[in-house]
């Protein structure tokens, strides 16, 4: 067992980038005088999870859709483990945590069209309503993504925050992905700053 190379640099840009932008766009929700903050970090948020969903074909190992497919009962055997406090190890991501990602995916971009719509006055109150509503269940989603990485750091003795930081956690030689993919460092990026400048656009 050593340091093996888990999550590439795409994958923890983008990460980290999608905690930033969605940040930025809850603070600024009820504010007015914020508003164009709150649209353009709304839209970087689609940009962000745009790219995911590209890099969950496209990326490496770990951060591509087919390696962390696990169905419900899979999910909930693994949240059992966790509450015993003996939870089955994965170097990717854990089938609680999958769904965790697939419905932050989900909600996210139910988020943005619908905060788009609100943007561009369709729908009515109503539809504002259902946009304040979507935020606030994602926010819970990822209430309890972080409870899930402080609790899946204590019981396997490993700091899941740092690994998505650097990239690296304990493993065998054969399980490690063989680049960072430095070249395709940019691409979150890009993707949010583009989808942001259409606040200037709509």
């Amino acid at each position: 067992m050593k340091k093996i190379l888990i999550w590439d640099i795409p994958t923890r840009i983008g990460h980290w980038l999608l905690v930033a932008v969605f940040i930025l766009s809850f603070v600024t929700g009820d504010s007015e005088e914020w508003r164009l903050f709150h649209v353009a970090a709304g839209y970087a948020v689609g940009g962000v999870l745009a790219f995911r969903m590209f890099w969950g074909v496209a990326g490496t190992r770990y951060a591509r859709f087919t390696s962390f497919l696990f169905s419900p009962l899979q999910a909930f055997r693994y949240v059992i483990e966790l509450l015993k406090g003996k939870p089955s190890h994965w170097l990717g991501h854990n089938p609680a945590g999958s769904y965790a990602i697939y419905l932050l995916i989900l909600l996210g971009f139910a988020t943005v069209v619908s905060g788009f719509a609100v943007y561009a006055e369709i729908g009515g109150e109503w539809l504002e309503e259902a946009h304040d509503a979507l935020s606030y269940c994602m926010l819970g989603i990822v209430g309890i993504h972080v409870l899930g990485v402080i609790v899946g750091s204590w019981a396997h003795h490993e700091n899941l925050v740092r690994s998505m930081v650097h990239g690296y956690k304990m493993g065998n030689s054969e399980e490690a992905i063989d680049s960072g993919k430095t070249y395709w460092a940019i691409a979150p990026i890009a993707t949010a700053v583009l989808a942001s400048m259409l606040v200037f656009i709509t």
